[in-house]
């Protein structure tokens, strides 16, 4: 009978923060190690496991096969070691916490948000608000909301970034050219003033492109709804898109390429009380993870 190995659990928590993070320097940093010990603790892992899980590529490392399983494995031992952490620790935390988010992240991924928040303190009452942006930033400030994730910070408050989301292009599917017979470029947008629409017509006015706007709406379900039915395109990132949009590419379509938003998780005070400090780290963690594609995942600088 072979010999149960029981896995480090800190091991195991550097090796997914690395591919979460992008970077095993970045992880280093994140769980409070030197590179060099890092890089100890990745040799030990593939020693208990008897696996190589990375290879070399270029300047960086990238999963093997092996390495993308046992990545899969991690997360799930330490969510429900977390879970089992936190469970216990935070049975004595009541309170409020007031939460605000976009739109794009109500649907698909704030409910498994909240359950994991609430399976680890049952007794906190959780607001939720999804709201525009210029909105969310401004219940930060003004101290209507205890926290929230924002696409722009502003230049006030407490304010960490922990996303960066590449700007996208969306149309209905099989959508052809930036216009036809010499007609403006037909945009659908949030009212003014928005992000998301002043880098669109941005865009469009650096490479000279014409364009109106088509249809306005307040609410993210009319924008997506106006671009299935044909009404024009629409800017914003692809997380959350309905599966009857797609993601249209910038040279075959004609438009112009863009580049990337940040997502940064805004607070209301400096030092957060302990209920609103476990929910920024579970919103931080999920995202993450939402955010991570394991396959030949690349850490940039790993040695």
């Amino acid at each position: 009978m072979l010999p149960r190995i029981n896995l480090d659990m800190d091991v195991l928590r550097t090796f997914v923060t690395a591919f979460e993070l992008g970077s095993f320097a970045r992880a280093a940093a994140r769980v409070g190690r030197s590179p060099s010990a890092v890089s100890s603790q990745l040799r030990k892992l593939e020693e208990q496991v008897g696996r190589a899980l990375v290879e070399r590529s270029g300047r960086g490392l990238v999963l093997t096969g092996a390495g993308e399983a046992l990545l899969g494995h991690a997360r799930r031992i330490l969510e429900l070691n977390d879970q089992t952490v936190a469970s216990l620790r935070g049975s004595e935390l009541e309170g409020e916490v007031r939460l605000g988010l976009p739109q794009d992240f109500a649907e698909t991924w704030l409910p498994r948000v909240l359950s994991a928040f609430a399976r680890a303190h049952p007794a906190v009452r959780i607001e939720v608000r999804t709201e525009r942006n210029a909105h969310l930033v401004n219940h930060v400030m003004t101290g209507k909301l205890d926290l929230a994730l924002a696409w722009s910070s502003g230049s006030r408050g407490c304010s960490e970034r922990v996303a960066e989301l590449p700007l996208v292009w969306i149309g209905p599917p099989g959508w052809q050219g930036t216009g036809s017979r010499g007609q403006p470029l037909p945009l659908i947008a949030f009212e003014a003033p928005c992000i998301f629409r002043e880098a669109c017509t941005t865009a469009l006015d650096r490479k000279g492109l014409a364009w109106r706007i088509a249809f306005a709406s307040p609410s993210l379900a009319g924008l997506w709804a106006a671009a299935e039915a044909g009404l024009g395109v629409t800017l914003r990132t692809a997380f959350g898109l309905p599966k009857t949009l797609a993601v249209l590419e910038p040279g075959p379509s004609g438009l112009p390429a863009l580049g990337s938003i940040p997502v940064h998780l805004l607070r209301a005070e400096r030092e957060p009380s302990e209920t609103v400090a476990q929910l920024a780290g579970i919103l931080r963690e999920a995202l993450a993870q939402e955010l991570t594609t394991p396959r030949r995942s690349r850490p940039r600088g790993a040695r």
